[in-house]
């Protein structure tokens, strides 16, 4: 193991809480006739009674139905209403008021009368969206691969698992065993907790996923010491296991923007193709890192780092760092059952 390494855990560690924690608002419109809409807008809190300054500005011929529902649950401000559009809201501009002040995303669900879906993320930099017509299915397709993909490369502990695999994990076949394994077995449970066939709550599986990472952590460690563990020799055997957990946690993102009932397939197979996508691109990255600071190392004198004790710095620190990372998520997210 080399200093370098660290480099790449350190890039990882700086958004710490932000595991999942940067959580994005949450905006439904469901269609219920040829002109009138149910809205539903779910905000982050803070503390008990604040919540972020963020508003959904409907076109100006919109005219609300009745009162506003609203409430605080689950640390997160949740307004109902209804609103009559004449003419309805295809091709109308949805801005989201204050969202460019901020760090958070939105996201964005539209359900049609004839049962399908408009998806998709709002920025900072992009705070409004366009109410399209229905969709044709190659427009599904690239919304979701890109869901998937956003979502994989900002799963920050995702990421931090397969890092560790790639760490402990040598070889080209064994990495592409493991990896194959992992892929397999998270595809499943995220198709299956989808559609529905499994229900699993999303607080433990959360938990379990940061779990999974100390685990692996733990086995670097010991690698580290001479010592063989289970993951070292059947690494695809515990990428197949974890990848079970992963998978949950994935459908857990999936099932917040949900999917659209015409294309329920095609959105399905592509958001698991952008996370697929996503995971190689990382790889690449991680591995492409690790073959030039192992060449960039070789140019180095030995007293680069002077009496740094570069032996168990390099053993310890990596898994230490992985470890400690993912033992705060565990707690974290433990506290918040």
């Amino acid at each position: 193991m080399r200093p370098w390494l660290v480099v790449l855990v350190i890039l990882l560690c700086p958004p710490v809480a932000a595991a999942h924690e940067v959580r994005p608002a949450y905006l439904q419109i469901r269609q219920t006739g040829l002109d009138t809409y149910d809205i539903l807008w779910k905000v982050p809190a803070r503390g008990d009674n604040l919540r972020l300054g963020l508003y959904v500005e409907l076109p100006t011929d919109c005219v609300r139905l009745g009162e506003a529902r609203r409430s605080f649950v689950n640390n997160a401000f949740t307004e109902r209403w209804g609103v009559k559009c004449a003419g309805g809201l295809t091709g109308a501009t949805i801005p989201i008021a204050g969202l460019a002040a901020t760090m958070t995303d939105v996201l964005v669900r539209l359900e049609r009368l004839d049962g399908t879906t408009q998806v998709t993320r709002l920025t900072p930099s992009m705070p409004s969206f366009v109410v399209e017509a229905t969709p044709t299915r190659i427009e599904v397709a690239g919304t979701y691969t890109k869901l998937g993909v956003e979502h994989i490369l900002t799963g920050v502990d995702h990421l931090l698992y397969v890092l560790a695999m790639l760490l402990l994990v040598t070889g080209w076949k064994r990495v592409v065993a493991t990896m194959t394994a992992f892929t397999a077995t998270h595809s499943l449970t995220l198709t299956a907790a989808t559609l529905g066939w499994v229900h699993v709550p999303q607080p433990p599986v959360e938990a379990c996923i940061a779990l999974s990472i100390v685990f692996v952590a733990r086995e670097i460690a010991r690698s580290r010491e001479g010592a063989s563990g289970l993951t070292e020799r059947w690494p695809w055997v515990i990428s197949f296991t974890f990848g079970l957990l992963h998978g949950f946690g994935f459908a857990g993102a999936l099932s917040e923007v949900g999917l659209p009932q015409a294309a329920i397939p095609v959105a399905l197979l592509f958001f698991n193709l952008g996370v697929e996508i996503g995971q190689l691109l990382f790889i690449g990255a991680a591995i492409a890192l690790l073959v030039f600071g192992r060449r960039a190392m070789r140019q180095l004198r030995p007293t680069t780092f002077g009496h740094l004790p570069s032996s168990t710095f390099g053993r310890l620190v990596p898994p230490y760092a992985i470890g400690g990372v993912a033992m705060f998520w565990f707690i974290q997210r433990i506290a918040g059952f």
